[in-house]
C-alpha cells in the first residue's frame, strides 16, 4: 500500500516549521519528515528533530547546501525511497525550502521513482498574512518585498517565487492572522482565491491547524493543479472567448532550441490581423466555484479585476522596459508570453510580482524555424492559430490587479507596440536588454 505524502511549501518565515512541529506533536499517526534548508546549518531539521517522538531522529532526512527541488532533485528521490525501505511510518511530509518551488518536488512523486512507494496527497503552501497583505493585497502600499536568506543573486524576484508557490498548491494556509485586521485578512483571502481559485483556503494563527486538514484529505491532481493558476485560467478564457476562466489550460506555444519540451496552445479562436491595433480584450472577472469548496470571489467588494491583453505586433524593447519600470500600484500579477522586437526567435515569458518583472526565454517561436520544420510542427498541431506573416508570434498576458485601472494599463501597453513606421524600419536589429538564451533571466525593477 502506498504511503501518503504532503509537500509543505511557503516562503522563508511564513511559519512552515512551526506548523510542521505542531503536526508532529498532535498527529494520530507516525509521520516521517524530509526537511530542507539552504544554509550550511540546517536549522529547520534541528527544530523538527527536537519535536519528534522518534527515538533516533533518523527518520528526519536533512538535505543541506541546496534546494531539493532542483540541484538535489535526484537525492530527494533516493532519500525518500531509502526512508521507505528502512523505516515504518504512516505519512511522509516534505518541507520544501523557502526559496524553492513545489512543482518539481510534486512531479517526482507522480512521475518519478518515488511514485512507486508513495502517493502524493496534497501540496500545501503557507502564507504569512501580514507580509502577503502588505506586498500584494494593499493597493496603496509602496513597500517592496524584502529579500531574505541566501536568495540574493537577483536572478529570480522573490515575490515571483512566492506567487509560484501560491499558484501550485491544493491548500493555502494563511498563517499569522493575529498580525492583521479582519478586513486585511479578508483581502488576503480574496487575492489568494483569485490567484489560485482551485485551492482551499484555511486561516490560522501561530501555525495551529487540525492535522486532518493537512494529512487526511487526498486533494492532489497534477493536471488540475498545474493549470489552476488564475493567470492561466484568464488566458485560457480569453483564447476561447469565454467570459470566465473555467476548465483546463493548455500551455502557450513555442519550442526550445533542441526540440524538447514542446508545448502548444490548442483550440484557440483565430485572432485579428497584425496590421491593425486589435480591440481591447473583454474584461474577465473571475467567478469560479470549483475545487471542492463554496468560496465565492468578490471582485466588486475588494476591487479585484482580472483581464487579458493579446496583440500580434512586437513590443518596442525600450518603451516596454520603461513601462515595466513604471507599473501602477495595485497590480498584483502579470504573466504570459511576450514578442519583443529584436528578439525575433525567442518566445519570452514575462512574470511580474511585487516590485520586479522577470523576462525569461521560454523557447523559440515555431515561425522562427525553417519552412520544413514549421510544417512538421503545424501538422502535429492542426488547431494552432497562425498568422500568414507573423506565424505564432504574439503577446498574450494575464493582468490581475486590485483597485487598478486595467483599461489604462492596456492603453499603456499599446503605446509600447511598434508603430507602422517602426514596422517599416529595421526593427529586427533593435537592441534591448531582453534575454537571448534558454535559462537566461532579465529582471526589471519598478523605479522608486
Amino acid at each position: 500500500m502506498s504511503i501518503p505524502v504532503t509537500v509543505l511549501s511557503g516562503e522563508l518565515g511564513a511559519g512552515k516549521t512551526t506548523l510542521l512541529s505542531g503536526l508532529l506533536e498532535s498527529a494520530d499517526r507516525d509521520v516521517a519528515v524530509l526537511v530542507n534548508d539552504v544554509g550550511a546549518v540546517n536549522v529547520d531539521a534541528d527544530l523538527v528533530e527536537a519535536r519528534t517522538d522518534l527515538a533516533t531522529g533518523e527518520e528526519v532526512v536533512a538535505l543541506e547546501n541546496g534546494c531539493i527541488c532542483c540541484s538535489l532533485g535526484g537525492e530527494l528521490s533516493r532519500a525518500v525511497i531509502q526512508l521507505w525501505k528502512e523505516h515504518e511510518f504512516d505519512h511522509l511530509v516534505v518541507e520544501a525550502s523557502g526559496v524553492g518551488e513545489p512543482e518539481p518536488i510534486a512531479r517526482q512523486f507522480v512521475r518519478g521513482p518515488a511514485g512507486g512507494p508513495y502517493d502524493l496527497f496534497a501540496v500545501v503552501t503557507v502564507v504569512d498574512a501580514r507580509r502577503f497583505h502588505d506586498r500584494f493585497a494593499d493597493a496603496g502600499s509602496d513597500e517592496a518585498p524584502a529579500v531574505q536568506g541566501p536568495d540574493d543573486s537577483g536572478t529570480r524576484p522573490l515575490a515571483d517565487l512566492v506567487l509560484a508557490q501560491v499558484e501550485f498548491c491544493d491548500l493555502l494556509v494563511v498563517n499569522k492572522c493575529d498580525l492583521v485586521s479582519d478586513a486585511e485578512r479578508e483581502r488576503v483571502v480574496a487575492v489568494l482565491e483569485t490567484l489560485q481559485p482551485r485551492a482551499e483556503v484555511v486561516t490560522t494563527e501561530h501555525g495551529v491547524i487540525d492535522p486532518a486538514e493537512i494529512l487526511a484529505v487526498e486533494r492532489f491532481d497534477l493536471e488540475a493543479v498545474t493549470d489552476a493558476a488564475g493567470w492561466k485560467r484568464a488566458i485560457e478564457a480569453d483564447e476561447r472567448g469565454d467570459d470566465h476562466a473555467h476548465g483546463e489550460v493548455e500551455h502557450d506555444h513555442c519550442v526550445d532550441d533542441n526540440d524538447h519540451d514542446e508545448f502548444h496552445a490548442h483550440d484557440r479562436p483565430e485572432h485579428s490581423e497584425h496590421n491593425e491595433h486589435p480591440d481591447h480584450s473583454e474584461r474577465n472577472e473571475h467567478d469560479d466555484h470549483e475545487g471542492g469548496h463554496d468560496h465565492t470571489h468578490p471582485p466588486e467588494r475588494y476591487g479585484i479585476t482580472v483581464d487579458t491583453y493579446h496583440r500580434r505586433r512586437p513590443l518596442h524593447p525600450e518603451r516596454f522596459a520603461a513601462f515595466l519600470a513604471d507599473l501602477p500600484d495595485g497590480l498584483v500579477r502579470a504573466k504570459g508570453l511576450c514578442w519583443i522586437a529584436g528578439r525575433d526567435k525567442q518566445a519570452i515569458t514575462m512574470s511580474y510580482a511585487g516590485s520586479e518583472t522577470a523576462l525569461e526565454v521560454t523557447g523559440r517561436w515555431i515561425a522562427s524555424f525553417s519552412a520544413d520544420r514549421q510544417e512538421t510542427y503545424r501538422q502535429g498541431q492542426p488547431n494552432l492559430p497562425w498568422d500568414e506573416e507573423w506565424g505564432d508570434r504574439e503577446t498574450r498576458l494575464a493582468l490581475i490587479g486590485r483597485n487598478v485601472d486595467l483599461d489604462d494599463l492596456e492603453e499603456r501597453l499599446d503605446e509600447c507596440l511598434l508603430t507602422d513606421a517602426e514596422l517599416d524600419d529595421d526593427w529586427l536589429e533593435y537592441e534591448n536588454a531582453a534575454p537571448t538564451g534558454m535559462g537566461e533571466t532579465t529582471v526589471i525593477s519598478i523605479e522608486p
